[in-house]
């Protein structure tokens, strides 16, 4: 057989290469998506030193809202009856004054309290350079304080949660959403969108886009409520996990339609422009819309109007809706309601940002208007 007959048969019995199907490519570019950040030690590390952190942070609160001891206290006589029990103080019985004195001379306590008849309140505070200020402030005659509207959570604690809820959102969206502009300019720059483009579609290099951080960002969030269920579990937290346990549910799902919102929007924004120096002129606003939340529910957590409409705003949502549900101020349907906005401005979102992604990709050189962008 000669060669020719035998290379015309190969090539008969040879199976024609496919090329994969819409879903089978954005699959494609959301796996290369994962892999590329999972095989990156500076995304491993980061993601390490942020949960350690996260951890740590919930193990410290803990630990230290457990932690009861009061000023160590010398007491004689009949005062140290009075004063056992008194929360914030950790009182050593003495016989006497000198015992008294001497303890305080010895730095075994911080001050002393014994009976002394010529005082106006029938006692009187030892103390070696300066008397402790809580201890006065605990020894103060302070009226009763009955509140017609009570605060239902601490103020310390909501202003953690804001900043736990604000933080996360920022961290999170800022640096996957850098991460998708980067990449996008990357590929115009070494001209490697023109052979993505000739393979698959731009709708689907940008869905696979999206879906391979998207995917990404959740599991860093998933992690996230993980170390803080663990953290505050170990602690003895249990009610504020019971509390935080509706929100923090609330907080991935709207974080996770809040975060394909802004990933098709970044990812449009830069492929605006051909050059990594360029990538600001153009994500600045989207950094904005994410830097805002993270200062509004910071400010004005305590603010009920502000809370309410950053609730309802879809690039607010993710962090006021939770934060709303953990005081318990939401009602059942509020949550509803702004998921629905959200997802609905989500599809706007991704239409319009798909359309600018287009039309934008292919175009080198000088910044891309946004107006041409749009028209194509």
């Amino acid at each position: 057989m000669s060669t020719a007959t035998r290379n015309s048969n190969a090539s008969a019995n040879r199976t024609p290469t496919r090329a994969p199907n819409e879903l089978g490519s954005v699959w494609l570019v959301a796996e290369r998506e994962i892999g590329s950040k999972l095989r990156s030690k500076a995304f491993i590390i980061s993601t390490a030193i942020l949960f350690a952190i996260a951890l740590a942070g919930i193990l410290f609160a803990g630990f230290a809202s457990k932690d009861v001891s009061g000023t160590p206290v010398a007491a004689a006589g009949a005062v140290a009856t009075e004063l056992e029990g008194v929360a914030g103080l950790e009182i050593t019985p003495v016989a006497d004054r000198a015992a008294a004195e001497a303890l305080v001379a010895s730095g075994d306590v911080d001050a002393a309290v014994v009976a002394d008849a010529s005082s106006p309140v029938g006692y009187v505070v030892i103390a070696d350079s300066s008397a402790p200020t809580s201890l006065l402030l605990t020894l103060a005659q302070v009226p009763p304080v009955e509140l017609l509207n009570p605060a239902e959570t601490d103020a310390g604690l909501r202003y953690l949660v804001a900043i736990g809820f604000g933080v996360v959102f920022l961290m999170a969206a800022s640096l996957f959403g850098s991460t998708i502009a980067q990449s996008v300019v990357e590929e115009k720059q070494t001209r490697v969108v023109e052979i993505l483009i000739s393979a698959i579609p731009a709708r689907s290099l940008l869905a696979g886009k999206v879906i391979g951080n998207t995917v990404l960002a959740m599991g860093q969030i998933l992690g996230l409520a993980a170390i803080a269920i663990i953290g505050l579990t170990v602690t003895g937290q249990t009610a504020l996990l019971q509390g935080l346990g509706t929100p923090i549910v609330w907080f991935a799902v709207f974080f996770l339609f809040g975060f394909i919102l802004l990933a098709s929007l970044f990812a449009a924004a830069a492929a605006m422009v051909s050059r990594q120096e360029d990538i600001g002129s153009t994500t600045m606003p989207l950094t904005m819309l994410v830097m805002a939340p993270y200062m509004l529910v910071i400010l004005f957590n305590d603010n009920a109007l502000v809370m309410s409409i950053m609730s309802y705003v879809p690039f607010s949502a993710p962090v006021g809706m939770p934060m709303r549900l953990f005081l318990g101020e939401a009602q059942w349907w509020e949550p509803l309601l702004s998921l629905v906005i959200l997802l609905v401005t989500c599809v706007a979102a991704i239409w319009v940002g798909a359309k600018i992604y287009e039309n934008s990709l292919l175009r080198m050189g000088a910044r891309v208007k946004l107006g041409e962008a749009l028209r194509g």
